[in-house]
C-alpha cells in the first residue's frame, strides 16, 4: 500500500467516525417518548380513526415530528402504544400546540381510560431507507 492509498483509507475511516459522532449528537437532541394508552373498548374504532387522522396530519405538516407509530397489543387491542420521536424538545412543545393535536385530544378525551407518557433515552435507533 503506497502513501496515497494509506491516506485515502485513513481519511475514509476518519470521515466514517465523524458521521457516527453526528448521528450520536442528533440522537441526543431528539425528544423520544412512548405513550401507553388504554381505550374504552366500546370506542376503539372511533379512537383508531382519530389517531390515524392526527398522525397523518402531524407527519405531513410538522417538520419536527420525525416518527409517530401507533400500535395495539395483539391480545389486548384496547392497549395502544404510541412511539414518538421529535427533532427536539422544542418540536415536541410545538406539536402540543398544533391544531390537529388539540383536535385529537378533544375528540379522544372520553375514549381514553388511562394515559402514561414514558420519556426515554435512545440507545440506538435504526431504520432502513424506503
Amino acid at each position: 500500500m503506497n502513501i496515497r492509498q494509506l491516506f485515502f483509507v485513513g481519511a475514509s475511516v476518519f470521515a466514517a467516525g465523524l458521521s457516527g459522532v453526528a448521528v450520536a449528537q442528533e440522537m441526543r437532541e431528539q425528544y423520544v417518548q412512548i405513550a401507553q394508552i388504554e381505550i374504552d373498548p366500546a370506542q376503539l374504532e372511533d379512537y383508531k380513526a382519530a389517531v390515524r387522522e392526527h398522525i397523518e396530519a402531524a407527519i405531513r405538516v410538522e417538520p419536527g415530528v420525525l416518527v409517530l407509530y401507533s400500535v395495539s397489543e395483539k391480545d389486548n387491542p384496547t392497549h395502544i402504544w404510541v412511539f414518538e420521536i421529535y427533532a427536539s424538545t422544542e418540536a415536541y412543545r410545538a406539536h402540543l400546540e398544533a391544531p390537529h393535536f388539540k383536535k385529537y385530544k378533544a375528540a379522544t378525551e372520553k375514549m381514553v381510560k388511562s394515559l402514561k407518557l414514558v420519556q426515554t433515552t435512545p440507545v440506538i435507533l435504526g431504520t432502513k431507507a424506503r
